[in-house]
């Protein structure tokens, strides 16, 4: 039964698609920005998330089209997060157990996360940190933040960049 049915019934033949309302034909399972519908096959063909009668894995096209959209969506999730432009730069770094820092860090995190395809939450639950470290990276006040320097670590391997200043 599809997610939102309405309780018609379990079978997917004779019902309406959840996406166009069109009715008749055989509908099928798609997920469809993140829920499973039951619809169409131009629905499912034009809409869906997976592509059920691609046994090749997607074509490279189809691929590149998918981490565009993720590179996309991570992008549009920054952008409608706050402005951190109030918080002040620069930093003391003689009782802080951070090493010292590129400039421009919290924009070179950023920018690789977001060329990775991944949204804040998804980084931090790959490396097992707090959402909150990577924001307050990602913003430029790690120090401000007690952000520590196993986070700044992870983050540079993971999305191989530079972010501790070398002397």
């Amino acid at each position: 039964m599809a997610k939102y049915s309405t309780g018609s019934g379990g079978d997917s033949a004779g019902g309406s698609c959840e996406l166009c309302g069109s009715e008749g034909g055989d509908l099928q399972t798609a997920n469809v920005a993140g829920a499973t519908l039951q619809v169409c096959d131009s629905c499912a063909r034009d809409h869906g998330e997976n592509d059920r009668t691609d046994t090749g894995g997607g074509s490279s096209d189809e691929q590149e089209r998918r981490r565009k959209a993720a590179q996309n969506a991570a992008r549009m999730q920054d952008a409608q997060k706050g402005d951190p432009s109030h918080w002040e730069d620069g930093a003391d770094y003689d009782d802080d157990q951070l090493p010292y820092l590129v400039g421009g860090y919290g924009e070179r995190v950023t920018e690789a996360r977001q060329d990775e395809g991944l949204q804040t939450q998804e980084l931090a639950d790959e490396l097992d940190l707090d959402e909150s470290d990577i924001l307050a990276v990602e913003q430029g006040r790690a120090t401000q933040a007690n952000v520590g320097g196993s986070t700044i670590r992870a983050l540079e391997k993971r999305l191989d960049v530079e972010l501790v200043e070398s002397n």
